[in-house]
């Protein structure tokens, strides 16, 4: 990590639960990554047989990902990014993309899984212009995500927002709409929102999620596009609107992709 000598000193980490599995987990092992555990792989390949789309459809929306950080940084200006729920390190994180583009992009993560934690401190490191830090929080926590993140972050200055895959673990549609909005409200205008989330188009993906969902995992709630649309109310949504991740100005690196896959998303601005 950047910014050591500003950084408190490292709390021990928490302890990993493996006997249930976890959606940054199994969502690793679908993108081809090791950091899971058996139990992961196990509810992943059950899953699968379920819902054999969800492969690619993990890959459509991390390569959605890659594009609106990507289209962010290089036609928008972005340097700022806060990225709640990132997950388990991959291939082409955001900030290897913004600093890609931009090397003096300053970057937060936020999670409060221990893998992920434990990843963020050792692999998300940063180019020397720029900086990348990680914040130990909970999404429904929006008020500590923003006041953590202000230490890396000039909340004067636009700052793109990511809820990427996440919003569907809070199980109150309301609710989830709340934290984004709240969540906004702190960006200065100029900032965008980038989000996106499994969908309710497949009668397999609602049966697969129904199945994860019974076996005592931390739930995931499917929502319509439609629902999905509704957290970028007040914002303006850049073309294409809120659509299939294969959809959304796709590049080479989305070639062999289907049209459609499950997941949708969007990118908007605040005004």
């Amino acid at each position: 990590m950047t910014d050591q000598a500003e950084t408190p000193e490292q709390e021990p980490f928490p302890k990993i639960d493996t006997s249930v599995p976890h959606s940054a987990r199994i969502w690793n092992y679908w993108l081809g990554g090791k950091d899971n555990y058996d139990v992961d792989r196990v509810a992943g390949d059950a899953f699968r047989e379920i819902f054999p789309g969800i492969e690619t459809g993990a890959r459509a929306a991390r390569y959605f990902l890659a594009r609106a950080v990507r289209h962010l940084a290089a036609e928008e200006g972005i340097r700022q990014f806060l990225d709640i729920g990132t997950g388990l390190p991959n291939v082409d994180n955001t900030h290897q993309i913004a600093q890609r583009v931009a090397p003096e992009s300053r970057i937060v993560y936020v999670d409060n899984d221990p893998l992920v934690l434990a990843h963020a401190r050792a692999l998300l490191t940063s180019t020397a212009e720029g900086v990348t830090n990680y914040v130990d929080a909970d999404l429904r926590e929006p008020g500590t995500i923003v006041r953590e993140a202000g230490k890396t972050l000039d909340f004067d200055r636009p700052v793109a927002l990511m809820l990427m895959g996440i919003l569907g673990h809070i199980e109150d549609h309301d609710e989830a709409r709340s934290i984004v909005r709240q969540l906004v409200d702190a960006l200065p205008p100029g900032s965008y929102l980038v989000q996106y989330d499994s969908t309710d188009t497949s009668e397999d993906y609602v049966r697969a999620i129904q199945q994860y969902n019974d076996g005592g995992s931390i739930p995931y709630i499917l929502r319509s596009p439609e629902q999905i649309e509704r957290y970028f109310d007040g914002l303006e949504l850049l073309e294409p609107g809120v659509a299939s991740c294969s959809r959304w100005r796709p590049d080479a690196a989305a070639l062999g992709l289907p049209a459609e896959v499950h997941q949708y998303g969007g990118v908007a601005l605040k005004r």
